[in-house]
């Protein structure tokens, strides 16, 4: 029984495992709407402009849209990326569409369809691939420190009772009151970060799995004891 308890506490652990890759895993469509086709706006950039705006992590997917045998799509270094030829190609072309790749490796990958002059039409992917997820965007500007003021002492040579009444201190101006400790709602700092919240919730529904799993396995083997 304890053998049983073992290798289903196993399993659990091998499904959370899994699941917590598949959800790691981000899918994009290359060009988006556009699909991958000769570029009708944005020109000879239009893909580098979309790429521009991601974020491409090993283990992610290219997903390319195409027409079967109207399109292809090939990886190639540099060199044949720069010239629009298929030499030194990495891997096979892919003929038939949609094409989904996955991003096995960091560093720079580019991709270029080898019908006609499709590439040079604009017809081509360079983008930049990370080990690990990148940092979360910062909010633009920084937070001002809210600054402190100190009371003037009043000064020990004054000849009458008003030198001695404290002078009061300065009003509200058009920036907020001066020496304020109260946090302020435009903080950036008090926003939630969406990765973070991201991440916990898979661990909640991770977790959640494990104890529902683990208990099935549990009644099944105080079944086969009774």
């Amino acid at each position: 029984m304890e053998k049983f308890a073992s290798m289903a506490f196993a399993g659990v652990i091998a499904v959370a495992l899994l699941m917590e890759c598949a959800a790691a895993q981000t899918v994009h469509v290359v060009g988006d709407s556009m699909g991958w086709s000769i570029p009708t706006s944005g020109g000879a950039g239009a893909y580098n402009n979309w790429a521009a705006t991601k974020n491409f992590v090993v283990g992610d997917v290219l997903t390319f849209n195409f027409v079967t045998n109207e399109h292809d799509v090939l990886r190639v270094p540099k060199a044949s990326y720069d010239g629009c030829t298929s030499s030194n190609p990495i891997g096979n072309p892919i003929t038939t569409g949609p094409a989904n790749i996955t991003l096995d490796s960091a560093g720079e990958h580019y991709y270029i369809c080898t019908f006609g002059r499709h590439c040079q039409a604009g017809q081509k992917l360079a983008i930049t691939v990370s080990a690990t997820p990148g940092p979360s965007p910062s909010p633009t500007g920084n937070p001002t420190p809210p600054t402190t003021t100190t009371p003037t002492a009043p000064s020990p040579n004054s000849g009458t009772p008003d030198d001695c009444t404290p002078a009061p201190t300065s009003g509200p101006t058009a920036g907020g009151p001066a020496g304020s400790t109260t946090p302020s709602n435009n903080n950036p700092s008090a926003i939630p970060d969406s990765s973070s919240s991201l991440v916990l919730a898979r661990l909640y529904i991770v977790v959640t799995l494990n104890y529902h799993v683990f208990n099935f396995f549990y009644r099944i083997n105080v079944m086969i004891i009774h």
